[in-house]
């Protein structure tokens, strides 16, 4: 099955340390971005393509109006074969209004993404957020009331003078909200983003504080029914994202939107970050990326960040089995270490692996 991703690129303002891309909200612009939406999802009418996740990601997708968005999903509907989808829509607190999400459910969405990142209303502020954490509480209750049942929150680890116990009443507190997944994020300063200066630098926690903060967010969300299964993910059993899922398993996915990236038909591509060429235009343009991916090095990469991690059997058959005579080798090393697990032929890294998959990925691959 294949999933569709929808890129809206609009927000009301930029949070500073975001380097995704968007640009300021106006009705008129989202208009003629929806058409293009529209059109490009219409020319793979006929293909045959069978569709079971839509995630509208942004950006804040929620600046759409329900009409825009029925249209859209109307579009997939009759170019797709769409099987029992997971439709998720993120959204901001501060622009999920009762009515409007009674409307989103309307129109077909049956899962939330909402971007809380912290119960603490100060890291909020200095976070550019527009919502304070009672108005999260609130959107999630609205949600409820709504008719969603499958809820996700955004939390970010390490904020500017965050400390551990700040960071646990955040994850306490919005764990206890009526909710079924968790996306925990350590926060990364991006370079052309105003977070990149010096006094943001110097009030972050360093790699050890962060580490703490990371072990310890995963063992209370765990503690709570909230189960790790990729490095920043939590669900309660059932409720994994399913449309994420398709990115680390290497299942194909179609990208519809400026700077939307698409993986299908063997290939790696992206629509170029230009909202005006891309509603002007009849078909977005595709800019290749990767037009043949390795396998293997996918297989290892993006299966090491999920809990399930990656077996012997397939890495013998994608890399031969002196690669995984090897790679069964350096597990049983990382394993004397903490830092993975090896059972029943299956590798998988440990939360403390994890914090050091970009290393430890690279070493298997080099084996």
């Amino acid at each position: 099955m294949t999933g569709l991703y929808i890129h809206v690129p609009f927000c009301l303002r930029k949070c500073p340390y975001c380097d995704f891309y968007s640009v300021v909200f106006s009705g008129e612009a989202a208009e003629k971005y929806t058409d293009a939406v529209i059109r490009n999802i219409n020319s793979w009418q006929g293909k045959g393509v069978s569709v079971d996740t839509v995630y509208f990601g942004g950006g804040t997708p929620s600046l759409l109006t329900p009409r825009q968005v029925g249209r859209i999903l109307e579009a997939a509907h009759k170019s797709f074969s769409l099987e029992q989808p997971e439709i998720t829509m993120e959204c901001n607190p501060s622009s999920s209004a009762y009515d409007k999400l009674c409307a989103y459910r309307s129109v077909g969405v049956n899962r939330l993404s909402f971007g809380v990142q912290s119960a603490d209303d100060c890291q909020l502020r200095t976070l550019g957020r527009l919502h304070n954490f009672r108005q999260a509480c609130g959107a999630v209750e609205d949600a409820v009331k709504a008719g969603f049942f499958n809820i996700s929150c955004d939390i970010m680890l390490g904020l500017c003078n965050q400390t551990v116990d700040l960071l646990r009443n955040s994850v306490d507190k919005i764990s206890s909200l009526p909710i079924t997944h968790i996306s925990a994020y350590m926060l990364k300063i991006e370079e052309n983003t105003p977070y990149n200066c010096e006094e943001i630098k110097n009030s972050v926690a360093n790699d050890e504080v962060i580490s703490d903060m990371y072990l310890e967010t995963v063992e209370m969300l765990e503690s709570k029914g909230f189960m790790q299964y990729e490095i920043s993910n939590f669900a309660k059993p059932g409720f994994e994202s399913r449309h994420n899922l398709k990115y680390w398993q290497c299942d194909e996915y179609i990208g519809i939107g400026p700077a939307a990236h698409s993986f299908f038909g063997g290939q790696r591509y992206m629509c170029p970050d230009d909202v005006s060429a891309f509603a002007a235009n009849k078909w977005q343009s595709k800019l290749v990326t990767d037009d043949a991916p390795d396998k293997l090095e996918e297989y290892v990469m993006l299966g090491l960040r999920l809990t399930e991690g990656i077996t012997l059997e397939r890495l013998s058959l994608l890399g031969g089995a002196e690669f995984a005579k090897k790679a069964n080798q350096t597990a049983n090393l990382l394993q004397r270490h903490g830092l993975c697990r090896l059972d029943d032929g299956r590798i998988f890294l440990t939360p403390r692996g994890f914090l050091l998959s970009n290393t430890i990925i690279s070493r298997f691959l080099q084996v």
